[in-house]
């Protein structure tokens, strides 16, 4: 699977394969204690250029595609979700928005600064009374003269208590539905935008989410991110180009359970030999496996369909949907070849599998995928 690397590219994962294993996962149950990445943490990842990842060079950042963003996400799926999801958000859903959509000027005030990791960036669509359907929003934005007034409130909203950008989508006309929602670069700084508090999660620890409101909070005209009336065309636009790269993450945790299960498995002696001689011990590890190169497999070829500008609805929700499942499948099984020590907070497959919990919620649901799936479906075979 390498080959599809390029030599800079495959010095890049190694680098961050280093970082990863001795600086960041020494660390791990510190961050899991304290609900917080240590300082050192993310200065040497600025220094990486890890906040820079989707950003064009031009502007300060690594510039790569969505192969090499895979390649670098996989790397850090190798550790707490915690930490990679604090990168992943704001490179992902937290940035694209402004690279795809962003006019020059929104591009040379923003990017630079979220490319060094001194702003982070955040997505704001979820409500209280949106979640799956997005087109249900609540919040709006009234044009008077060349400001926005922006109404209404987020939730579950991931790097919200550190960012200081975020890309919100809000209503502009309540009569033509989803056509009638645009999207805004919002700074934290902006009056009317307040914080709430921080939500406290099953898991994830050292990713903060929270309650974003919006009381008359005055939003520039020239802040509007693409056109008005087309922020859910370009919310869909969001989440689809991410969800290779958490798809990629994904990948990363399960490659790693894998292997701390093989490694526990051939050391674990019951009725006087390994575990890993057992059958079912073998099936589970084979079918782990399986699982993993099927994502690997997947999650690639999605991402070479970005990369070639290729329509990917219905790949990007199945890539989200089966780095979901197999991710929650792989978690489970470790538990369940861990034993006792698989439960107990003392080892990191329990922090796993919490972790995975939610990758089957965020950034669209498994059942919202299958929909997406089935839609498209219908519209190739049904004519």
């Amino acid at each position: 699977m390498t080959t599809i690397f390029h030599e800079e590219l495959l010095d890049m994962k190694s680098i961050i394969r280093d970082f990863i294993d001795n600086e960041v996962e020494v660390l791990a149950d510190q961050i899991e204690r304290e609900d917080k990445i240590p300082e050192r943490i993310i200065k040497m990842s600025q220094e990486m250029g890890l906040f820079g990842l989707s950003i064009p060079e031009k502007y300060g950042g690594l510039g790569l595609n969505m192969v090499g963003k895979c390649g670098i996400y996989e790397e850090l799926g190798r550790t707490i979700n915690g930490y990679t999801t604090f990168i992943g958000a704001h490179t992902g859903i937290g940035s694209v928005g402004i690279v795809d959509l962003g006019n020059e000027q929104q591009r040379k005030k923003y990017l630079p600064k979220m490319a060094s990791g001194e702003y982070i960036g955040a997505f704001a669509l979820t409500e209280p009374s949106a979640g799956s359907d997005a087109t249900a929003l609540q919040t709006t934005a009234v044009r008077k003269g060349d400001k926005y007034i922006i109404n209404g409130s987020k939730h579950y909203i991931t790097n919200a208590p550190e960012a200081s950008v975020f890309t919100v989508m809000a209503v502009t006309d309540k009569q033509k539905g989803a056509k009638g929602i645009t999207s805004f670069i919002v700074e934290k700084d902006f009056l009317g935008l307040v914080i709430g508090k921080h939500e406290e999660k099953m898991g994830l620890r050292g990713s903060h989410s929270a309650e974003v409101f919006f009381e008359d909070c005055e939003v520039p005209a020239e802040n509007v991110l693409g056109e008005e009336g087309y922020g859910y065309v370009n919310a869909l636009k969001i989440l689809a180009n991410g969800r290779a790269g958490l798809a990629a993450r994904n990948l990363g945790s399960s490659q790693k359970l894998l292997e701390m299960s093989v490694k526990y498995a051939s050391e674990r002696v019951q009725f006087g030999k390994p575990i890993i001689q057992q059958q079912i011990i073998q099936h589970y590890l084979a079918e782990m496996a399986l699982d993993v190169e099927s994502l690997r497999a997947l999650t690639y070829h999605v991402a070479g369909l970005v990369d070639t500008n290729q329509k990917i609805i219905k790949e990007a929700a199945m890539v989200k949907l089966h780095g979901s499942e197999v991710y929650n499948r792989i978690a489970d099984k470790a538990v369940q070849i861990h034993g006792g020590i698989g439960y107990i907070r003392e080892y990191p497959i329990e922090r796993y599998y919490r972790d995975a919990r939610i990758t089957k919620i965020y950034e669209g649901t498994s059942e919202i995928q299958k929909n997406i799936i089935a839609a498209q479906l219908i519209k190739e075979y049904i004519k």
